[in-house]
């Protein structure tokens, strides 16, 4: 096994080693400078972000703002006079959140007391105020554990917070994310007559996190709810510091609509010699309805426009077909995703790599690739070209959730997710802390230009392996 380790490792070098031959340093160098240049200097990311949260706002899937965001993301693409703009059709769900959701507990014989929080998405209404016997659990897999008798009729609370010692926050998202996802349905299989969750984030705050959940065909849907950190820290501690029964009260006015056209925004610089080889990169256009979905994903929106737009601006003429595609309904549903995969394999088209920006606009980190070994060693050929910009990051990894339907119909593309710093991420992700003011000018910027390059060298040397 040892030796065979050896020997992949061999093969890595001597591929790096070829690839790194046909590699033109000097005037990639150069190239990429003018990149950066542009987008610190001339650039358009930060002003356009502004745009969309500030004249568009929140985009959750099915509402008004989100068709709106259609109407400005094709308009600004047209006024960058991109070789051709145009909308595909999709459907998508309609979930609508209702007037502002309210929660009160009391331990005991003691007063009530108020808590922020959030009905999750998808959630059913609570058709009125619930009132319940709280029972608390401190991880979902004690949940998962417990018996019927322990849960039947009880209003579930899961404590369980993110692993802050794990460096990636993502990481640690993932490993609290089930909790979100599916604790619903955990919870009603023993029951339970409504769920609360702690928010998914590290930060200590007064806003609690949305997010999708699912439900699960033949078991009971009830209303489930996310509380603020700060809250949750709140109620752990008095149940764990009392033997009172406690109990929780909580209104939820959801609503679930049939499904909604909607559409995916494309532009293209054509491809000059493989014009049917396609190259994708984009992030979502919807967002949740809290806040301005300034980092999720409007920073995405922003980096992956302002990367074609730079390469256009430098007259670069690429060799295949650069395509930004502003995907509709990452947050509840991936329509956009699957749709667009669906029609460009019905189309006759060959995406060969695809870039997703879905992880806000801090600074950047490097990409992490789901795909082939020899595309690894591709990028990991460019890291020299990198290091002036402290991007150094080249990894085997996930691509993103609206370029992984690429996956069943290209099983052979790249798809390679951009990788920003995570730890302040998850203090904004899915809350109304995700605003434009909470967005820095020079690292969304940088994320551009990061973008761009790595878009610029793809085209040029994609075909080396």
């Amino acid at each position: 096994m040892q030796n065979q380790f050896k020997f992949i490792i061999l093969i890595i070098i001597v591929a790096f080693n070829g690839l790194s031959q046909n590699i033109d340093f000097e005037k990639d160098s150069i190239m990429m400078r003018k990149m950066y240049d542009i987008a610190l200097s001339k650039g358009k990311a930060y002003e356009d972000l502004r745009s969309l949260c500030k004249d568009v706002g929140s985009r959750l899937s099915g509402s008004a703002q989100a068709e709106m965001a259609v109407v400005w993301g094709k308009e600004k693409l047209e006024s960058y006079n991109f070789d051709t703009v145009y909308l595909q059709d999709i459907m998508v769900p309609h979930w609508e959140r209702g007037s502002q959701e309210t929660g009160w507990f009391r331990v005991g014989d003691e007063k009530i007391q108020k808590v922020n929080l959030i009905a999750l998405g998808g959630s059913i209404a609570t058709n009125g105020l619930l009132h319940g016997e709280l029972i608390m659990f401190e991880t979902r897999d004690d949940l998962l554990k417990a018996s019927r008798e322990e849960v039947e009729g009880k209003i579930v609370f899961i404590s369980q917070p993110m692993d802050e010692k794990m460096i990636s926050t993502f990481n640690a998202y993932g490993g609290c994310y089930p909790i979100r996802g599916l604790g619903a349905v955990d919870a009603a299989k023993l029951g339970a007559k409504a769920l609360v969750i702690r928010s998914l984030s590290l930060a200590e705050h007064d806003h609690p996190h949305t997010g999708s959940l699912r439900y699960e065909e033949g078991v009971n849907k009830i209303p489930a709810a996310a509380l603020s950190t700060n809250d949750a820290t709140l109620l752990y501690n008095k149940i764990k510091n009392s033997d009172e029964k406690v109990t929780f009260s909580l209104e939820l006015n959801c609503k679930t609509h049939p499904d909604k056209p909607s559409h995916n925004v494309v532009a293209e610089l054509r491809g000059t010699k493989y014009p049917n080889k396609v190259i994708t990169i984009g992030g979502h256009l919807d967002s949740w309805d809290l806040g301005e979905g300034a980092h999720d994903d409007g920073a995405g929106i922003v980096h992956t426009m302002e990367a074609l737009r730079i390469l256009k601006e430098l007259n670069y003429r690429p060799n295949y077909t650069l395509r930004v595609v502003f995907f509709m309904n990452e947050e509840n549903g991936n329509m956009g995703g699957k749709t667009y995969a669906q029609l460009v394999h019905e189309k006759g088209e060959e995406h060969v790599a695809a870039i997703e920006s879905d992880r806000g606009g801090f600074t950047p980190r490097g990409f992490s690739l789901d795909g082939m070994d020899e595309q690894l060693v591709l990028l990991e050929s460019f890291s020299r070209l990198f290091e002036p910009y402290e991007v150094h990051k080249f990894v085997k990894g996930y691509g993103g959730v609206d370029i992984g339907p690429l996956k069943e119909f290209y099983p052979s593309a790249a798809l390679i997710g951009f990788v920003p710093d995570s730890q302040r991420y998850f203090d904004f992700h899915h809350n109304a802390n995700d605003v434009f003011e909470n967005v820095n000018k020079r690292e969304l910027e940088l994320g551009a230009a990061t973008i761009s390059a790595l878009l610029y060298l793809l085209d040029k040397y994609l075909y080396l392996i």
